[in-house]
């Protein structure tokens, strides 16, 4: 599977799924219609406790594609994205993000709709859509479901990047592993509370805690997508800032007319 790879372990108990696209693992379409893919062949299996959401490389991902935040494809990408965080959030089943490296923008927001992080003492996370001038709408629903609304903002609207220590203290990351133990800490985790478990249990389980999760999304994330489709993409700043971040050059922003 282009730029996904598979792999079932502990006997069918745990999948791990790596995006495979190093070194930036961006998040585009075709993963996402790759991830969808998996997400949905994944609930048809009864027996299965975890599924690690990890990445191949030095960087879990570098976000979603830029060029198709234009206006072009910014409609076809937003609705697939959206729906592949519902498949996530509807997965029977554990699921875990282990984070190395950098953790930007859509890739963070595909950790985040899982039940937990553990990460690298050295990644990176943050949403520096802001300096785009756009926001993210997924990651502006999960965040404050997740760590509050005032911590929230401040990924959200400064474009900050967190390191694991910030983000293990706000209570976004469950585990943080020293540099080159990401996957024996999550070995370890999984060992130590899952694979004991009864799968129907947490099954079941997930369902009740991912409720908040849930709620976040209908029908605040629908709402947001319509305020950055039908009002932000309207606005010159967006498309500056996209194609000066596609051509690599500053951005010129619309300057407004003063007030008297």
């Amino acid at each position: 599977m282009t730029g996904l790879k598979l792999l079932f372990e502990h006997d069918g108990q745990v999948a791990r799924i790596a995006l495979a696209a190093p070194k930036a693992n961006i998040v585009d379409q075709a993963i996402m219609a790759a991830l969808a893919e998996t997400f949905e062949d994944l609930r048809n299996r009864p027996d299965l406790k975890v599924m690690i959401l990890t990445a191949e490389g030095p960087h879990f991902s570098f976000g979603a594609s830029v060029q198709e935040h234009l206006p072009e494809h910014v409609r076809t990408m937003l609705a697939r994205f959206s729906g592949l965080l519902g498949q996530l959030l509807d997965l029977p089943a554990v699921t875990l993000a282990a984070v190395r490296g950098q953790c930007l923008g859509g890739g963070f927001e595909l950790a985040l709709a899982c039940d937990f992080i553990v990460a690298e003492e050295g990644a990176r996370f943050a949403c520096p859509e802001i300096k785009l001038a756009v926001f993210p709408p997924a990651a502006a629903v999960l965040l404050p479901a997740r760590i509050g609304v005032s911590r929230a903002s401040e990924l959200v609207l400064t474009g900050a990047a967190w390191s694991a220590a910030q983000a293990a203290a706000a209570g976004l990351i469950a585990q943080t592993a020293p540099q080159g133990q990401l996957d024996a800490i999550v070995e370890t985790w999984i060992r130590d509370h899952f694979l004991a478990r009864s799968p129907v249990a947490l099954r079941y389980g997930v369902r009740a805690a991912r409720l908040p999760l849930r709620r976040a999304l209908q029908p605040d994330l629908p709402q947001l997508e319509r305020i950055y489709l039908d009002e932000l993409m309207a606005e010159s700043d967006a498309l500056e800032g996209l194609r000066a971040f596609i051509e690599k050059r500053e951005p010129r922003w619309e300057r407004r007319g003063a007030r008297a």
